[in-house]
Protein backbone atom coordinates (compact mmCIF):
# COMPACT_ATOMS: atom_id res chain seq x y z
CA UNK A 1 0.00 0.00 0.00
CA UNK A 2 1.11 3.51 -0.74
CA UNK A 3 1.89 5.73 2.26
CA UNK A 4 2.35 9.46 1.75
CA UNK A 5 4.25 10.72 4.80
CA UNK A 6 4.57 14.27 3.53
CA UNK A 7 1.03 15.54 3.24
CA UNK A 8 2.09 18.77 1.54
CA UNK A 9 2.80 17.15 -1.79
CA UNK A 10 2.57 20.34 -3.82
CA UNK A 11 3.64 23.96 -3.48
CA UNK A 12 0.68 26.25 -2.70
CA UNK A 13 0.21 29.90 -1.83
CA UNK A 14 -0.52 28.94 1.78
CA UNK A 15 2.70 26.94 2.06
CA UNK A 16 4.72 29.78 0.58
CA UNK A 17 3.11 32.27 2.95
CA UNK A 18 3.85 30.01 5.92
CA UNK A 19 7.46 29.65 4.77
CA UNK A 20 7.74 33.45 4.63
CA UNK A 21 6.41 33.67 8.19
CA UNK A 22 9.04 31.13 9.27
CA UNK A 23 11.81 33.21 7.71
CA UNK A 24 10.65 36.40 9.48
CA UNK A 25 10.14 34.59 12.78
CA UNK A 26 13.61 33.00 12.56
CA UNK A 27 15.19 36.41 11.97
CA UNK A 28 13.45 37.85 15.04
CA UNK A 29 14.47 34.87 17.17
CA UNK A 30 18.09 35.09 16.02
CA UNK A 31 18.10 38.81 16.81
CA UNK A 32 16.83 38.03 20.33
CA UNK A 33 19.33 35.18 20.78
CA UNK A 34 22.39 37.20 19.74
CA UNK A 35 21.24 40.14 21.87
CA UNK A 36 20.71 37.99 24.98
CA UNK A 37 24.02 36.19 24.47
CA UNK A 38 25.87 39.52 24.28
CA UNK A 39 24.08 41.10 27.26
CA UNK A 40 24.43 38.06 29.54
CA UNK A 41 28.17 37.71 28.92
CA UNK A 42 29.16 41.38 28.71
CA UNK A 43 26.82 42.98 31.23
CA UNK A 44 26.39 40.27 33.85
CA UNK A 45 29.74 38.44 33.74
CA UNK A 46 32.70 40.25 35.27
CA UNK A 47 35.38 38.03 33.77
CA UNK A 48 37.73 39.60 31.19
CA UNK A 49 36.56 39.66 27.58
CA UNK A 50 38.43 38.11 24.70
CA UNK A 51 38.08 41.37 22.74
CA UNK A 52 36.35 44.70 23.50
CA UNK A 53 33.50 44.51 20.98
CA UNK A 54 31.10 47.42 21.38
CA UNK A 55 27.36 46.87 21.04
CA UNK A 56 27.10 48.89 17.80
CA UNK A 57 29.87 46.88 16.12
CA UNK A 58 28.34 43.64 17.38
CA UNK A 59 24.92 44.42 15.93
CA UNK A 60 26.41 45.55 12.63
CA UNK A 61 28.06 42.13 12.44
CA UNK A 62 24.67 40.61 13.29
CA UNK A 63 23.19 42.16 10.11
CA UNK A 64 25.70 40.10 8.13
CA UNK A 65 25.46 36.92 10.22
CA UNK A 66 21.69 36.48 10.17
CA UNK A 67 21.27 36.32 6.35
CA UNK A 68 23.99 33.66 6.32
CA UNK A 69 22.14 31.65 8.96
CA UNK A 70 18.86 31.97 7.06
CA UNK A 71 20.62 30.81 3.89
CA UNK A 72 21.99 27.78 5.77
CA UNK A 73 18.50 27.02 7.11
CA UNK A 74 17.04 27.29 3.61
CA UNK A 75 19.73 24.97 2.22
CA UNK A 76 18.84 22.40 4.88
CA UNK A 77 15.17 22.63 3.84
CA UNK A 78 13.88 24.26 7.03
CA UNK A 79 11.46 26.38 4.98
CA UNK A 80 10.14 23.39 3.05
CA UNK A 81 6.88 21.63 3.93
CA UNK A 82 8.69 18.28 3.79
CA UNK A 83 10.69 19.45 6.83
CA UNK A 84 8.41 21.67 8.91
CA UNK A 85 5.63 19.08 8.81
CA UNK A 86 7.92 16.46 10.41
CA UNK A 87 8.77 17.53 13.95
CA UNK A 88 11.83 15.35 14.67
CA UNK A 89 13.36 16.05 11.27
CA UNK A 90 12.84 19.77 11.80
CA UNK A 91 14.47 19.68 15.24
CA UNK A 92 17.46 17.80 13.90
CA UNK A 93 17.95 20.27 11.06
CA UNK A 94 17.62 23.24 13.42
CA UNK A 95 20.41 21.77 15.56
CA UNK A 96 22.56 21.16 12.50
CA UNK A 97 21.82 24.63 11.08
CA UNK A 98 22.71 26.39 14.34
CA UNK A 99 25.95 24.42 14.62
CA UNK A 100 26.93 25.19 11.01
CA UNK A 101 26.03 28.86 11.52
CA UNK A 102 28.32 29.17 14.53
CA UNK A 103 31.11 27.35 12.66
CA UNK A 104 30.82 29.84 9.79
CA UNK A 105 31.14 32.80 12.20
CA UNK A 106 34.10 31.25 14.03
CA UNK A 107 35.72 30.39 10.70
CA UNK A 108 35.28 33.97 9.52
CA UNK A 109 36.89 35.24 12.72
CA UNK A 110 39.86 32.94 12.14
CA UNK A 111 40.33 33.86 8.46
CA UNK A 112 39.81 37.63 8.85
CA UNK A 113 41.56 37.81 12.26
CA UNK A 114 38.72 40.05 13.41
CA UNK A 115 36.60 39.29 16.44
CA UNK A 116 32.84 39.23 16.12
CA UNK A 117 32.08 37.66 19.50
CA UNK A 118 33.53 39.53 22.51
CA UNK A 119 33.98 36.18 24.32
CA UNK A 120 33.76 32.49 23.51
CA UNK A 121 30.75 32.07 25.78
CA UNK A 122 28.76 34.40 23.51
CA UNK A 123 29.14 31.81 20.74
CA UNK A 124 28.11 29.02 23.13
CA UNK A 125 25.10 30.97 24.38
CA UNK A 126 24.14 31.78 20.77
CA UNK A 127 24.38 28.13 19.72
CA UNK A 128 22.21 26.66 22.46
CA UNK A 129 19.91 29.67 22.65
CA UNK A 130 19.27 29.53 18.90
CA UNK A 131 18.39 25.85 19.03
CA UNK A 132 15.98 26.00 21.96
CA UNK A 133 14.29 29.28 20.99
CA UNK A 134 13.94 28.31 17.32
CA UNK A 135 12.36 24.99 18.33
CA UNK A 136 10.01 26.85 20.70
CA UNK A 137 9.14 29.39 18.00
CA UNK A 138 8.30 26.71 15.45
CA UNK A 139 6.23 24.72 17.92
CA UNK A 140 4.19 27.85 18.66
CA UNK A 141 3.71 28.52 14.94
CA UNK A 142 2.78 24.87 14.37
CA UNK A 143 0.15 25.12 17.12
CA UNK A 144 -1.28 28.36 15.69
CA UNK A 145 -1.34 26.90 12.20
CA UNK A 146 -3.19 23.83 13.48
CA UNK A 147 -5.79 26.04 15.16
CA UNK A 148 -6.32 27.94 11.92
CA UNK A 149 -6.81 24.69 10.03
CA UNK A 150 -9.39 23.55 12.59
CA UNK A 151 -11.36 26.76 12.02
CA UNK A 152 -11.13 26.46 8.26
CA UNK A 153 -8.59 29.22 7.68
CA UNK A 154 -5.84 28.71 5.10
CA UNK A 155 -7.36 25.44 3.88
CA UNK A 156 -6.71 24.14 0.36
CA UNK A 157 -9.88 22.66 -1.17
CA UNK A 158 -8.88 19.64 -3.23
CA UNK A 159 -10.28 17.73 -6.19
CA UNK A 160 -8.60 14.33 -6.67
CA UNK A 161 -8.74 12.77 -10.13
CA UNK A 162 -7.73 9.16 -10.64
CA UNK A 163 -8.53 5.46 -10.84
CA UNK A 164 -5.61 3.85 -8.96
CA UNK A 165 -5.06 2.83 -5.32
CA UNK A 166 -2.91 5.97 -5.00
CA UNK A 167 -6.13 8.00 -5.37
CA UNK A 168 -7.55 6.45 -2.22
CA UNK A 169 -4.27 6.63 -0.29
CA UNK A 170 -3.87 10.35 -0.99
CA UNK A 171 -7.49 11.03 -0.05
CA UNK A 172 -7.05 9.04 3.17
CA UNK A 173 -3.81 10.80 4.16
CA UNK A 174 -5.08 14.30 3.34
CA UNK A 175 -8.41 13.78 5.09
CA UNK A 176 -6.97 14.94 8.45
CA UNK A 177 -7.50 18.59 7.58
CA UNK A 178 -6.29 19.96 10.93
CA UNK A 179 -2.88 18.42 10.23
CA UNK A 180 -2.58 18.55 6.45
CA UNK A 181 -4.23 21.87 5.66
CA UNK A 182 -6.09 20.16 2.81
CA UNK A 183 -9.79 19.43 2.61
CA UNK A 184 -10.84 16.75 0.14
CA UNK A 185 -13.93 18.28 -1.45
CA UNK A 186 -14.44 16.01 -4.46
CA UNK A 187 -13.13 12.85 -6.08
CA UNK A 188 -13.48 12.05 -9.78
CA UNK A 189 -13.09 8.30 -10.18
CA UNK A 190 -14.58 4.99 -9.03
CA UNK A 191 -16.67 5.22 -5.84
CA UNK A 192 -14.73 2.32 -4.32
CA UNK A 193 -11.70 4.62 -4.00
CA UNK A 194 -13.45 6.94 -1.53
CA UNK A 195 -12.18 6.16 1.99
CA UNK A 196 -14.95 5.05 4.41
CA UNK A 197 -16.43 7.92 6.38
CA UNK A 198 -15.03 10.61 4.09
CA UNK A 199 -17.86 12.92 2.99
CA UNK A 200 -16.99 14.27 -0.44
CA UNK A 201 -18.69 15.08 -3.71
CA UNK A 202 -18.29 12.11 -6.04
CA UNK A 203 -18.08 12.37 -9.83
CA UNK A 204 -18.00 9.33 -12.08
CA UNK A 205 -16.38 11.36 -14.88
CA UNK A 206 -13.70 14.04 -14.72
CA UNK A 207 -15.61 16.23 -17.19
CA UNK A 208 -18.56 16.62 -14.80
CA UNK A 209 -16.14 17.45 -11.97
CA UNK A 210 -14.43 20.18 -14.00
CA UNK A 211 -17.78 21.91 -14.53
CA UNK A 212 -18.16 22.27 -10.74
CA UNK A 213 -14.74 23.75 -9.94
CA UNK A 214 -16.07 27.23 -9.13
CA UNK A 215 -19.18 26.01 -7.30
CA UNK A 216 -17.06 23.81 -5.04
CA UNK A 217 -14.40 26.55 -4.67
CA UNK A 218 -11.63 24.11 -5.61
CA UNK A 219 -8.12 25.54 -5.10
CA UNK A 220 -6.06 22.43 -5.92
CA UNK A 221 -6.34 19.53 -8.36
CA UNK A 222 -4.35 16.33 -7.83
CA UNK A 223 -4.29 13.85 -10.70
CA UNK A 224 -2.98 10.33 -10.04
CA UNK A 225 -3.42 8.71 -13.45
CA UNK A 226 -2.89 9.82 -17.04
CA UNK A 227 -5.79 8.97 -19.32
CA UNK A 228 -5.14 7.30 -22.67
CA UNK A 229 -6.58 10.37 -24.34
CA UNK A 230 -4.03 13.16 -24.36
CA UNK A 231 -6.83 15.60 -25.07
CA UNK A 232 -8.57 14.57 -21.84
CA UNK A 233 -5.41 15.14 -19.78
CA UNK A 234 -4.92 18.52 -21.42
CA UNK A 235 -8.50 19.44 -20.54
CA UNK A 236 -7.77 18.92 -16.82
CA UNK A 237 -4.59 21.00 -16.97
CA UNK A 238 -6.33 23.76 -18.96
CA UNK A 239 -9.20 23.88 -16.44
CA UNK A 240 -6.67 24.37 -13.62
CA UNK A 241 -4.86 27.10 -15.54
CA UNK A 242 -8.07 28.88 -16.56
CA UNK A 243 -9.38 28.96 -12.98
CA UNK A 244 -5.94 29.75 -11.49
CA UNK A 245 -5.97 26.47 -9.54
CA UNK A 246 -2.84 24.65 -8.35
CA UNK A 247 -2.32 21.43 -10.32
CA UNK A 248 -0.14 18.43 -9.41
CA UNK A 249 0.35 15.05 -11.03
CA UNK A 250 1.26 12.23 -8.63
CA UNK A 251 2.25 8.96 -10.41
CA UNK A 252 0.18 6.09 -9.06
CA UNK A 253 2.93 3.52 -9.59
CA UNK A 254 5.00 2.97 -6.39
CA UNK A 255 8.28 3.00 -8.31
CA UNK A 256 7.87 6.71 -9.00
CA UNK A 257 7.68 7.89 -5.40
CA UNK A 258 10.04 5.52 -3.60
CA UNK A 259 13.80 5.45 -3.73
CA UNK A 260 15.65 8.52 -4.99
CA UNK A 261 14.02 10.38 -7.84
CA UNK A 262 15.35 13.32 -9.81
CA UNK A 263 13.54 15.44 -12.36
CA UNK A 264 15.48 16.85 -15.28
CA UNK A 265 14.93 18.02 -18.84
CA UNK A 266 15.94 15.60 -21.60
CA UNK A 267 15.62 16.69 -25.25
CA UNK A 268 13.09 19.29 -24.14
CA UNK A 269 10.97 16.79 -22.19
CA UNK A 270 10.66 16.48 -18.39
CA UNK A 271 12.38 13.25 -17.38
CA UNK A 272 12.02 11.40 -14.06
CA UNK A 273 15.07 9.35 -13.14
CA UNK A 274 14.22 6.65 -10.58
CA UNK A 275 16.77 4.92 -8.34
CA UNK A 276 15.93 1.87 -6.24
CA UNK A 277 16.93 3.60 -3.03
CA UNK A 278 17.93 7.08 -1.82
CA UNK A 279 21.01 5.46 -0.28
CA UNK A 280 23.31 6.46 -3.14
CA UNK A 281 26.03 9.04 -3.65
CA UNK A 282 26.97 11.14 -0.65
CA UNK A 283 24.34 9.46 1.49
CA UNK A 284 26.08 6.12 1.07
CA UNK A 285 29.49 7.67 1.80
CA UNK A 286 28.23 9.44 4.95
CA UNK A 287 26.56 6.25 6.18
CA UNK A 288 29.78 4.27 5.68
CA UNK A 289 31.90 6.84 7.54
CA UNK A 290 29.37 6.86 10.39
CA UNK A 291 29.42 3.04 10.54
CA UNK A 292 33.21 2.86 10.77
CA UNK A 293 33.56 5.56 13.42
CA UNK A 294 30.79 4.22 15.67
CA UNK A 295 31.92 0.60 15.25
CA UNK A 296 35.50 1.37 16.28
CA UNK A 297 34.26 3.21 19.38
CA UNK A 298 31.87 0.38 20.31
CA UNK A 299 34.56 -2.30 19.80
CA UNK A 300 36.95 -0.44 22.11
CA UNK A 301 34.28 0.03 24.78
CA UNK A 302 33.07 -3.59 24.58
CA UNK A 303 36.48 -5.25 24.34
CA UNK A 304 36.33 -6.45 28.02
CA UNK A 305 32.91 -8.01 27.32
CA UNK A 306 34.30 -9.75 24.22
CA UNK A 307 37.13 -11.24 26.27
CA UNK A 308 34.72 -12.41 28.99
CA UNK A 309 32.43 -14.09 26.44
CA UNK A 310 35.38 -15.87 24.81
CA UNK A 311 36.43 -17.30 28.20
CA UNK A 312 32.87 -18.31 29.14
CA UNK A 313 32.37 -19.83 25.70
CA UNK A 314 35.37 -22.11 26.24
CA UNK A 315 34.05 -23.16 29.66
CA UNK A 316 30.32 -23.65 29.01
CA UNK A 317 30.17 -24.25 25.27
CA UNK A 318 33.36 -26.10 24.19
CA UNK A 319 34.22 -25.92 20.53
CA UNK A 320 34.71 -23.09 18.04
CA UNK A 321 34.12 -19.64 19.56
CA UNK A 322 32.75 -18.03 16.44
CA UNK A 323 30.39 -19.22 13.76
CA UNK A 324 30.17 -17.93 10.22
CA UNK A 325 26.75 -18.08 8.60
CA UNK A 326 26.56 -17.56 4.84
CA UNK A 327 24.39 -14.53 4.03
CA UNK A 328 23.79 -12.07 1.20
CA UNK A 329 24.38 -8.34 1.43
CA UNK A 330 24.28 -5.46 -1.06
CA UNK A 331 24.16 -6.48 -4.74
CA UNK A 332 23.62 -10.10 -3.59
CA UNK A 333 27.24 -10.43 -2.53
CA UNK A 334 27.72 -13.52 -0.31
CA UNK A 335 29.67 -13.16 2.91
CA UNK A 336 30.26 -15.02 6.17
CA UNK A 337 28.38 -13.33 9.01
CA UNK A 338 30.20 -13.66 12.32
CA UNK A 339 28.46 -14.68 15.54
CA UNK A 340 29.37 -16.19 18.86
CA UNK A 341 28.45 -19.85 18.43
CA UNK A 342 25.27 -20.68 20.35
CA UNK A 343 24.45 -24.12 18.92
CA UNK A 344 25.86 -27.54 19.59
CA UNK A 345 28.86 -28.14 17.28
CA UNK A 346 27.07 -30.73 15.12
CA UNK A 347 24.35 -28.29 14.05
CA UNK A 348 24.41 -25.32 11.74
CA UNK A 349 26.27 -26.89 8.84
CA UNK A 350 22.98 -27.42 6.97
CA UNK A 351 19.86 -25.32 6.63
CA UNK A 352 17.83 -25.29 9.86
CA UNK A 353 14.92 -27.12 8.18
CA UNK A 354 17.19 -30.06 7.36
CA UNK A 355 18.61 -30.02 10.90
CA UNK A 356 15.12 -30.42 12.36
CA UNK A 357 14.24 -33.19 9.88
CA UNK A 358 17.45 -35.06 10.74
CA UNK A 359 16.62 -34.91 14.48
CA UNK A 360 13.13 -36.24 13.82
CA UNK A 361 11.25 -33.00 14.48
CA UNK A 362 9.12 -32.35 11.37
CA UNK A 363 6.91 -30.02 13.46
CA UNK A 364 9.83 -27.66 14.04
CA UNK A 365 10.91 -28.00 10.41
CA UNK A 366 7.42 -26.92 9.32
CA UNK A 367 7.36 -23.98 11.75
CA UNK A 368 10.79 -22.81 10.64
CA UNK A 369 9.92 -23.24 6.95
CA UNK A 370 6.87 -21.01 7.47
CA UNK A 371 8.33 -18.19 9.58
CA UNK A 372 12.13 -18.68 9.46
CA UNK A 373 12.06 -18.71 13.25
CA UNK A 374 11.09 -20.95 16.20
CA UNK A 375 8.94 -19.27 18.83
CA UNK A 376 6.62 -22.05 20.03
CA UNK A 377 9.33 -23.67 22.18
CA UNK A 378 13.09 -23.54 22.90
CA UNK A 379 15.25 -24.45 19.92
CA UNK A 380 16.75 -27.90 20.77
CA UNK A 381 19.90 -27.14 18.77
CA UNK A 382 20.98 -24.38 21.16
CA UNK A 383 23.07 -24.93 24.31
CA UNK A 384 22.18 -23.45 27.71
CA UNK A 385 24.90 -20.81 27.38
CA UNK A 386 23.78 -20.26 23.80
CA UNK A 387 20.27 -19.44 25.02
CA UNK A 388 21.77 -16.79 27.31
CA UNK A 389 23.83 -15.03 24.66
CA UNK A 390 20.91 -15.17 22.23
CA UNK A 391 18.43 -13.83 24.73
CA UNK A 392 20.73 -10.89 25.43
CA UNK A 393 21.71 -10.59 21.72
CA UNK A 394 25.37 -10.87 22.75
CA UNK A 395 25.82 -13.54 20.08
CA UNK A 396 25.42 -10.86 17.41
CA UNK A 397 28.21 -8.57 18.63
CA UNK A 398 30.89 -10.13 16.36
CA UNK A 399 28.92 -8.73 13.43
CA UNK A 400 30.73 -5.48 14.24
CA UNK A 401 33.68 -7.12 12.46
CA UNK A 402 31.49 -7.48 9.37
CA UNK A 403 30.61 -3.78 9.65
CA UNK A 404 34.30 -2.82 9.67
CA UNK A 405 34.89 -5.02 6.62
CA UNK A 406 32.09 -3.28 4.75
CA UNK A 407 29.90 -6.38 4.53
CA UNK A 408 27.26 -5.04 6.91
CA UNK A 409 25.99 -1.68 8.10
CA UNK A 410 24.88 -0.85 11.63
CA UNK A 411 21.35 -0.32 10.28
CA UNK A 412 19.81 -2.05 7.29
CA UNK A 413 17.57 -4.91 6.18
CA UNK A 414 18.16 -8.29 7.76
CA UNK A 415 20.92 -10.25 5.96
CA UNK A 416 19.24 -12.79 3.68
CA UNK A 417 20.24 -16.45 3.62
CA UNK A 418 20.72 -17.69 0.02
CA UNK A 419 18.10 -20.44 0.50
CA UNK A 420 15.56 -17.80 1.57
CA UNK A 421 15.79 -15.69 -1.58
CA UNK A 422 12.89 -17.44 -3.43
CA UNK A 423 10.58 -16.57 -0.53
CA UNK A 424 10.96 -12.86 -1.28
CA UNK A 425 9.04 -13.30 -4.55
CA UNK A 426 11.03 -10.85 -6.66
CA UNK A 427 11.50 -8.30 -3.88
CA UNK A 428 14.95 -9.59 -2.96
CA UNK A 429 16.82 -7.40 -5.50
CA UNK A 430 15.30 -4.24 -3.99
CA UNK A 431 16.28 -5.29 -0.46
CA UNK A 432 19.75 -6.14 -1.75
CA UNK A 433 20.15 -2.68 -3.28
CA UNK A 434 21.39 -1.55 0.15
CA UNK A 435 23.91 -3.02 2.59
CA UNK A 436 22.31 -5.37 5.14
CA UNK A 437 22.40 -4.32 8.79
CA UNK A 438 22.92 -5.52 12.36
CA UNK A 439 19.64 -3.91 13.39
CA UNK A 440 16.75 -2.63 11.35
CA UNK A 441 13.25 -1.22 11.20
CA UNK A 442 11.39 -4.42 11.93
CA UNK A 443 13.58 -5.28 14.93
CA UNK A 444 12.47 -2.05 16.66
CA UNK A 445 8.88 -2.17 15.43
CA UNK A 446 7.60 -2.98 18.91
CA UNK A 447 6.08 -6.33 17.98
CA UNK A 448 7.41 -9.88 18.26
CA UNK A 449 4.62 -11.54 16.28
CA UNK A 450 5.29 -10.04 12.87
CA UNK A 451 4.80 -12.45 10.01
CA UNK A 452 7.49 -12.94 7.39
CA UNK A 453 5.52 -10.78 4.93
CA UNK A 454 5.13 -7.95 7.46
CA UNK A 455 8.85 -7.99 8.21
CA UNK A 456 9.65 -7.83 4.50
CA UNK A 457 7.30 -4.86 4.07
CA UNK A 458 9.11 -2.95 6.82
CA UNK A 459 12.49 -3.75 5.29
CA UNK A 460 11.28 -2.63 1.86
CA UNK A 461 10.08 0.62 3.39
CA UNK A 462 13.54 1.18 4.87
CA UNK A 463 15.30 0.47 1.58
CA UNK A 464 13.02 2.83 -0.34
CA UNK A 465 12.82 5.61 2.25
CA UNK A 466 16.26 5.65 3.84
CA UNK A 467 17.45 8.80 5.55
CA UNK A 468 20.22 9.51 8.05
CA UNK A 469 17.55 10.55 10.57
CA UNK A 470 15.77 7.21 10.16
CA UNK A 471 19.05 5.41 10.91
CA UNK A 472 19.53 7.47 14.08
CA UNK A 473 15.97 6.76 15.25
CA UNK A 474 16.46 3.00 14.74
CA UNK A 475 19.80 3.03 16.57
CA UNK A 476 18.28 4.93 19.51
CA UNK A 477 15.35 2.49 19.70
CA UNK A 478 17.49 -0.65 19.46
CA UNK A 479 18.67 -0.81 23.13
CA UNK A 480 15.09 -0.44 24.35
CA UNK A 481 13.93 -3.12 21.92
CA UNK A 482 16.64 -5.51 23.15
CA UNK A 483 15.96 -4.84 26.84
CA UNK A 484 12.23 -5.20 26.32
CA UNK A 485 12.72 -8.26 24.12
CA UNK A 486 10.80 -6.56 21.35
CA UNK A 487 11.32 -7.60 17.79
CA UNK A 488 12.01 -11.16 16.72
CA UNK A 489 14.67 -13.29 18.36
CA UNK A 490 17.48 -14.37 16.10
CA UNK A 491 17.21 -18.04 15.27
CA UNK A 492 19.40 -18.22 12.22
CA UNK A 493 22.91 -18.33 13.68
CA UNK A 494 24.77 -21.21 15.15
Amino acid sequence: MVVYNDVNIMPTKNNKFYSLILVLADILILFAVFTLAYVIRVQYDNRPLLAPIYALDYFQAFLVIVPIWVLIFATLGLYSASTYNRRLVEWGKIALGAFLGILVVIGWEYVSERHIFPARLVAVYSLFGAFFLLVFEREVLRFIRGLMFRFGRGINRVLIVGNSPATRDIADNLSFTHKSGYKIVAIAGPARLIPPGLEVEHFSSVESALKKLRDLRITTIIQTDLYESGERNQRILSAAQTNHIAYSFVPGEPEFYTGKNTVDVFLGYPMISVSQTPLVGWGDIAKRIFDVIVTIIVLVVLSPLFLAIVILQKIFNPGPIFYQNKRLTRHAQPFGMYKFRSMKPKYGKKDAVQDFIDMGRPDLAEEYEKNRKILSQPDPRITAFGHFIRKTSIDELPQLINVLRGELSLVGPRPIEPVELPRYKGRGPLLLSVRSGMTGLWQVSGRNDLSFEQRVELELYYAQNWSFWLDLKIIMKTPKALLGRRGVPNTHGK
